[in-house]
């Protein structure tokens, strides 16, 4: 089976994560992963980097680049976002945006086969929830919503529950729930799976914020406009 090499970049939380995999074999090759908070700008290439060095391969042998698209981080996200799909347009390749709900539901299908999973973040109402079926189809959201709804489909539907956010909403919602990975992202491989069933023609990855920035502008140190 011939290579088929995918580069999955993941910014979109505190993490800075690469990962290259072959999907023909189902194989990851390498990885590179900077526990950083913030600062992703200034490192995700030197991550890069290090996984493709570690898979002992050039940027030349990579036909996809995934990329984590959010929500999450609005400046983590908007820095992977732009250095995939300048990555992609540089080697002529295609760059395919996956969202975080969907890879942490991966990983925790991993765990789970065959369940639906519902993937829970924030620490603040709104919650971002996103519910997937036993196959990994979207069956709702990524959206915003209060977290009175995630803890009704946890009681309906019995879920394995994922995401920053599931503790919590399996304490409110009274009863024993199968958990998922509880991180605001996936472990990177996640991503890369994703991309690997996913059509490669497409638009370009657009970063997916739910929620307005954080930052405001500063208006504390302006001084009053004099009157003509």
């Amino acid at each position: 089976m011939s290579e088929m090499n995918i580069l999955a970049i993941d910014t979109s939380a505190s993490l800075c994560s690469a990962c290259v995999f072959d999907a023909g074999t189902g194989v990851e090759k390498g990885r590179a992963v900077m526990d950083l908070g913030k600062g992703h700008a200034e490192h995700v290439m030197a991550v890069i980097e290090e996984a493709l060095q570690t898979a002992s391969l050039l940027f030349g042998a990579v036909h996809t680049i995934a990329i984590a698209v959010g929500p999450g981080s609005f400046t983590g996200v908007r820095v992977g976002v732009s250095a995939a799909r300048g990555l992609a347009l540089a080697l002529k390749i295609p760059a395919v945006g996956v969202t975080t709900p969907e890879a942490i539901a991966e990983e925790a299908r991993g765990r789970f086969p065959y369940r639906p999973v519902l993937c829970v973040l924030g620490h603040s109402e709104p919650v971002c929830l996103a519910h997937f079926d036993t196959d990994g189809s979207v069956l709702d959201g990524p959206r915003l919503a209060a977290s009175e709804e995630a803890i009704a489909i946890a009681r309906a539907d019995r879920p394995v529950l994922a995401g920053d956010a599931a503790e919590r909403i399996a304490h409110a919602a009274g009863g024993s729930l199968d958990m998922g990975p509880l991180g605001a992202t996936a472990d990177i491989l996640a991503y890369a799976r994703v991309a690997a069933r996913r059509p490669k023609a497409g638009e370009k990855p657009r970063p997916l914020y739910l929620r307005a920035p954080d930052a405001r502008p500063q208006t504390g140190f302006a001084l009053p406009l004099k009157g003509p």
